[in-house]
């Protein structure tokens, strides 16, 4: 099995393929600019850090977007952070276009309403450890109990056009979607490679997942998702 971690100059790809490296000992894990290898990879990790506007140019510039979006149409693809945002339509950050594979936009988490239950100001970027709950079931999942914590570092998040794209939300202060799932894609806006056993666990998922038993509906989820003012809220 092949897995391609796409490398367009933005993030610790480094990581990200030893976390790789470590649950799937014995696969070939490679870190790769070149369209024909992400073409050939039977799974694509598509990871990033960095802002918006750098990111979309440096992966335009390696002659990438045409393999990424049949990548992300055919085979198990697993986005993170910025790999999570560019998959949809545009970004508040640089007024910036996405891939357009999701409907939807990135929003910046708004000034006004970064304040906790006490009035004390939030920083942003969110950065840090916060809790996940999990809106819809789905097999990246597997073996992590609703409410484990990841890792983020990040100022803005996916507000998806589509409620049904939302399979986890955090709240910092408000409830916001970060992770989605259609078909055979997944994204989160957390880092797995940096969340220790609960990311370890979520990546020998994405390792053993076909691609194609996806999103099932938890028993209440009914109450999962719904768009709220100006953020993807999780009840």
């Amino acid at each position: 099995m092949s897995i391609a971690v796409v490398d367009y100059g933005m993030g610790n790809l480094r990581s990200v393929a030893k976390a790789l490296e470590h649950v799937a000992p014995g696969q070939s894990i490679v870190v790769t600019d070149d369209p024909r290898t992400i073409e050939r990879a039977q799974r694509v990790v598509f990871p990033g850090q960095g802002a918006m506007p750098d990111c979309m140019r440096e992966m335009q510039s390696r002659g990438l977007r045409e393999v990424l979006l049949e990548a992300a149409a055919t085979k198990p693809f697993l986005g993170i952070c910025i790999g999570l945002q560019m998959l949809f339509e545009r970004s508040e950050e640089g007024d910036t276009p996405g891939l357009a594979v999701l409907p939807g936009t990135v929003i910046r988490f708004p000034e006004a309403a970064m304040v906790d239950g006490s009035g004390a100001r939030l920083k942003v970027p969110h950065m840090g450890w916060n809790e996940v709950q999990q809106c819809e079931a789905h097999p990246l999942w597997n073996g992590i109990a609703d409410g484990t914590r990841f890792y983020f570092v990040h100022s803005y998040f996916p507000q998806p056009a589509q409620p049904s794209l939302v399979v986890g939300c955090s709240h910092y202060p408000f409830a916001f979607c970060c992770a989605v799932a259609r078909g055979n894609l997944f994204a989160v806006q957390f880092h797995p490679e940096k969340s220790h056993r609960a990311g370890l666990q979520l990546l020998a998922n994405f390792v053993s997942w076909d691609g194609r038993s996806g999103a099932g509906v938890n028993p209440g989820a009914d109450q999962r998702a719904a768009v709220s003012g100006e953020a993807m809220r999780c009840s």
